[in-house]
């Protein structure tokens, strides 16, 4: 029975759920996805049991990651072509230490439930920008690169909390269009652990929250993941300065 494993090899979906599987199949293909590891859903009952079957592994997983984690729900069945399942469950961000770390699994993946909820749980990305990109006009069903983008943690433009950069881009990553939001609120890591809503100077809300180096490195992220997957897809990045990271990787399903 697998319990645990190292995101790499959390390959199979109706073990490790969708979003595990989408993202070890990433982190195999060299995409820049942040570190850590997969519960199953059995991994999960068998932490909140204090099964010694898993005890010993999660510690060594868990303190091998240090530093700030985000935890995210992984169910069997997300992120399939046919459905997705995005924003559905719970996510924990900055979480601090391993009882924290404990209890935000847990929480996460919701023992008492009858869907089968694995967990990912990765080094926290604490980012200067962030948000999504598809490969497909959500709306219009039209292919290009349309990306949503704000301030600090993605959480601002999945959330609706405010009006995101909107960029079209070629695929060289040069921008067709780019209508620049009004980015008041962004969402930010906390000291103690967590995350907090802080306003934005209005000069910086109104400012364009990517640069030209940015938006190509974004185009050769997209580039890479529709190479791999072979799908119109719907993306989750974040940028520590010049640096991309890859969240999260599904298919689009609208």
């Amino acid at each position: 029975m697998l319990l645990l494993n190292s995101l790499d090899a959390a390959l199979d979906p109706t073990v490790f759920g969708g979003k595990a599987a989408a993202l070890a199949r990433a982190v195999r293909a060299g995409l820049p996805v942040p570190p850590g590891f997969a519960l199953s859903r059995e991994g999960v009952l068998a932490l909140e049991a204090g099964s010694s079957e898993i005890e010993a592994a999660w510690l060594e997983a868990s303190g091998r990651l240090g530093g700030p984690c985000a935890v995210r729900s992984s169910a069997v069945g997300e992120d399939g072509a046919a459905q997705s399942f995005a924003g559905i469950y719970e996510t924990r961000l900055h979480v601090i230490g391993e009882p924290a770390l404990r209890a935000a699994v847990l929480a996460v993946g919701r023992p008492e439930t009858d869907v089968r909820i694995g967990v990912v749980v990765q080094r926290m990305v604490e980012p200067t920008a962030a948000g999504v990109l598809f490969t497909r006009h959500p709306v219009r069903g039209v292919a290009g690169l349309f990306v949503e983008a704000s301030w600090g943690l993605g959480e601002a433009v999945v959330g609706g909390l405010i009006t995101p950069d909107s960029i079209e881009l070629g695929a060289d990553g040069v921008a067709l269009r780019y209508d620049v939001g009004f980015k008041e609120l962004e969402v930010v890591a906390v000291e103690g652990g967590g995350t907090e809503q802080r306003e934005v100077a209005p000069s910086r809300a109104e400012a364009p929250c990517l640069d030209e180096a940015q938006l190509r490195a974004l185009a050769q992220l997209a580039g890479r993941c529709t190479e791999e997957y072979g799908l119109a897809l719907d993306l989750e990045w974040a940028f520590v300065g010049p640096r991309s990271y890859l969240l999260q990787c599904r298919p689009i399903t609208r």
